[in-house]
């Protein structure tokens, strides 16, 4: 082998070669490599993956220590050391260090649950190995293994093709040109665009495939020159860096953030400035500052959502749903409308052949033969290799061997593609006979035939009515021909039709039914004819708003179209274009898409939805669009999933609502005591203290129960409500606050350090015991009880806190022992405050609050990230 590890080859050199030297300059031949050789170059080159999906800890640990705010405390904490407050020193780095350590143990928790996900999700290509056809993990792959590369297919590497049949690659991923381009194996067969090993546009390379690009039609084979990061697509994605775009939840989260970093930007001006104005020290001053602002920011919620996701990622595991990135989890929760095929997923996925009939609909042995001749198959009869269920089924049925197939010799094909709907095989007969013989869709194929008498119409209606799926076959006779090209389907003869039979699933019923519950709308995008998909929807329950049908979609202006996107609920004979249209105009319309979807022609509405869903038996760029993958392909295990996503949401709405009520309400009552106090109302050490103490009880927010009204509808960001939430309930938390400053003075005549512990203990009190109503619309308690893993956190934090106050070191945290009265008060606010609350959440939604919808876009950069993702060693 004359390349090295280190060596970027160059693209045009290798698709100007001849073959034989290609094979000779990768050290390999038309039998592949031998497993011994593979095993060596793979430890010699590495994996082929863009990217390692590797956890690292001191990741994790230094995206703990990019809070701004943090740093700036632990700096100003050290100043104090040496300017002589040690003890405060100590005490906020003991705290700081065990808020970082939280927040570290959860995120580097998420991130092992994500790369034990992301091992699950495996791809694999058909290589020669040995001198036989292996499958093998597209990370396995090395420079001069010969691999086949077929319809459906994401090219697994930098493949310079040896043999190709129709062949054409979506290469839009690198060039952004949506236009298929065509690749043959022979040089200067044509010129089309493309892109070198380095990543640039250049043109003459038909001679290769590309890592990342996606077969549209036909099949080839070719040996792979370039693996890895050393691929074009590698080369891209490198230079777009390993993180992926925001999903419309992470946007959520930093909208909040920003919302509460201007809130505590004010906060700690103003006590900054009263500070200064009263002749208090700087440093206390800006320590007092620096701690509030840490109690406002919401510190561990990056833990309360990491843990929230990975403990949602492995209940979605045992519900036979995989997530490749665990923000999705949210999305999938967000979901109001499900765009989803109807084969496999309202049916059962099993093709089954049900008859060959002539077209006035008469059993007939002559269009069962031309079926079998127009499938693929090797070896006569003895081993079929079939290209589709359809073709399977059709070699399954009782007298397949029997039929003559063995008697034909194919001369040339013309696979199928989704814009023709249509296969064709040129075979050779018994008696010298030259017969081109096409199978496809009807409607394709009737409109090449010519003599069809309207018996043919008659008879594919009631075939259609009666729920059958149809393959009409036709034939035209030929002389001297070796090849043969779309141009020669035409001025066909019409043989008859092929009748095969998908039953609904008996399960489909129920899970529609859960979905309704769910308020999710269930339409359906198939390219099945439009009889059978209302045949099937009748039978299983689904109410309809009506059909329509690709051809018609087509000539609607944008208006039109929008209106039929949301007034129909069945889509037929539909092509991929339209499918990703039909999803992009339903999410301009608001609406919150799930699309669903296994093939090829699905790929385009996958990568536009808001949430692309698919099978682990679906076609490689099914799997590598989608967000989620379905182990089963089942609607009810798919409504678990929604289900669980907006269990998440709702659950890391509550830590959010709790931090923009109690948390901003202490804040402020922190900063406004702090102007009217001859002394700070709390030690910055005793703010950090009460900040670790709340979010430690907070962590256990992602177990808790979940009401039912807070599953059984979509839940979407919207900033507006929590602002006006905080503005709400924030003013409630400061007044029993203020109350308590009052009694703090008034009844117990307290001094600095029995001021701050009985506000410590007060603020503790109502701060995290207040989750249990802020938790739920509904009383507590009596009609929505808590998790028992968040009653204990709660009872444990508040008990810690008390425990703190009369322990050894309640001195060096500037605590002092209470008088036994003022836990009768702390009592009798805390049942107070909860009652206020109650009775403020009647008026606080006593009116509907609307979410505002969002749209998310994803461009080229985002298909690429996608792409990126399945290239990835696990």
């Amino acid at each position: 082998m004359t390349t090295t590890p280190d060596e970027v080859v160059s693209a045009r050199s290798v698709a100007s070669a001849e073959i034989d030297d290609v094979l000779a300059q990768f050290g390999t031949s038309r039998a592949g490599l031998t497993s011994q050789e593979a095993a060596r170059r793979s430890a010699l080159y590495g994996p082929n993956a863009v990217r390692s999906h590797r956890v690292s800890a001191w990741a994790v640990l230094g995206r703990q220590l990019r809070c701004a705010i943090l740093v700036l405390l632990a700096v100003t904490a050290v100043i104090s050391f040496f300017l002589g407050s040690s003890t405060d020193a100590v005490v906020i780095g003991v705290i700081l260090t065990a808020s970082i350590g939280l927040g570290f143990a959860n995120e580097y928790r998420a991130e092992r649950a994500t790369a034990a996900l992301h091992s699950n999700l495996r791809h694999h290509a058909t290589v020669m190995r040995d001198n036989r056809p292996t499958e093998v993990d597209v990370a396995e792959l090395v420079p001069g293994d010969l691999v086949d590369v077929v319809l459906g297919a994401v090219v697994p590497a930098d493949v310079r093709l040896i043999s190709a049949t129709g062949l054409e690659c979506d290469e839009s991923v690198l060039t952004g040109e949506s236009e298929a381009v065509e690749k043959h194996a022979a040089p200067g067969a044509a010129t089309s665009p493309g892109a070198t090993s380095a990543g640039a546009t250049d043109s003459g390379l038909d001679t290769c495939v590309f890592m990342g690009t996606i077969v549209r039609a036909g099949t080839g084979t070719g040996v792979v020159f370039a693996t890895g990061a050393k691929t074009a697509f590698g080369d891209i994605a490198a230079g777009l860096g390993e993180r992926h775009p925001d999903t419309d939840f992470q946007r959520g989260l930093r909208k909040f953030s920003n919302l509460l970093l201007r809130v505590a930007i004010v906060l700690i001006s103003m006590i900054v400035v009263i500070n200064l104005l009263l002749d208090r020290p700087l440093l206390e001053s800006l320590l007092f500052a620096l701690a509030i602002a840490v109690g406002i920011t919401p510190q561990l919620l990056p833990a309360v959502v990491s843990t929230s996701l990975a403990s949602g990622s492995r209940q979605l595991a045992k519900r036979k749903v995989l997530v490749k990135r665990l923000v999705c989890i949210e999305d999938l929760g967000d979901l109001d409308i499900l765009l989803t095929d109807k084969t496999g997923t309202l049916t059962e996925g099993r093709i089954s052949f049900v008859d060959a009939v002539d077209p006035s609909g008469s059993t007939s042995r002559e269009t069962f033969l031309y079926g079998l001749l127009a499938t693929e198959y090797t070896g006569g009869t003895e081993q079929v290799v079939a290209a589709n269920a359809m073709d399977s089924a059709l070699w399954a049925a009782p007298g397949a061997a029997e039929a003559g197939a063995q008697r034909y010799e194919r001369l040339a094909s013309l696979p199928f593609d989704h814009t023709r709907c249509m296969t064709s095989v040129l075979v050779a007969g018994p008696n010298d006979e030259h017969l081109l013989i096409v199978k496809g869709a009807p409607e394709k194929v009737l409109a090449r035939c010519v003599g069809v008498g309207p018996e043919a119409d008659e008879t594919l209606t009631g075939l259609f009515a009666e729920g059958g799926r149809v393959v009409a076959v036709a034939t035209a006779s030929t002389t001297g021909k070796a090849h043969i090209d779309p141009a020669d389907e035409n001025g066909l003869t019409l043989r008859g039709f092929l009748v095969f039979l998908d039953k609904p699933k008996q399960a489909a019923t129920e899970s529609l039914r859960e979905l309704a519950a769910l308020q999710i709308e269930v339409k359906i995008a198939t390219g099945d004819n439009p009889l059978v998909a209302e045949h099937v929807c009748a039978q299983l329950g689904l109410a309809s708003g009506g059909t329509i049908t690709g051809a018609e979609l087509e000539g609607l202006d944008d208006e039109a179209f929008a209106d039929a996107a949301q007034r129909f609920t069945i889509f037929a004979r539909v092509l991929p274009e339209q499918k990703s249209r039909l999803v992009k105009v339903l999410r301009q319309h608001g609406r919150s898409v799930g699309f669903l979807g296994d093939g090829v022609n699905d790929a385009l509405a996958l990568h536009s939805a808001d949430v692309g869903i698919s099978v682990d038996t679906a076609t490689d760029v099914a799997k590598d669009a989608a967000d989620i993958l379905l182990l089963d392909k089942d609607l009810g295990v798919l409504a678990g999933g929604v289900a669980e996503g907006r269990r998440i949401f709702a659950n890391t709405m509550k830590y959010v609502l709790m931090g923009t009520s109690s948390n901003f309400g202490n804040m402020f009552s922190a900063a406004a005591a702090s102007a009217v106090l001859t002394f700070l109302p709390m030690l910055p050490s005793q703010v950090l203290l009460n900040n670790l103490l709340y979010d430690s009880s907070q962590l256990a927010i992602p177990t808790d129960k979940v009401d039912d009204e807070q599953v059984h509808a979509p839940s979407h960001w919207d900033i507006a409500f929590i602002r006006r939430f905080m503005l709400f309930f924030g003013p409630v938390s400061s007044m029993f606050d203020f109350l308590t400053f009052g009694i703090m003075i008034g009844l117990f005549n307290a001094g600095p350090e029995l001021f701050r512990t009985g506000w410590f203990l007060e603020s503790i009190a109502t701060q995290t015991l207040i989750v249990f109503a802020i938790r739920t619309r509904r009383v507590p308690f009596l009609r929505s009880r808590p998790s028992v893993p968040l009653v204990l956190a709660v009872a444990a934090v508040v008990a810690v806190a008390i425990g703190l106050t009369v322990s050894p070191l309640a001195h060096d945290l500037g605590f002092t022992t209470l008088p036994i009265g003022f836990f009768l008060v702390l009592v009798l606010l805390v049942i107070a405050y909860l009652v206020i609350v109650e009775l403020a959440k009647l008026l606080f939604y006593s009116e509907p609050i609307h979410p505002a919808p969002f749209v998310r876009k994803r461009g080229l950069t985002h298909r690429i990230h996608r792409r990126a993702a399945r290239f990835s060693a696990g």
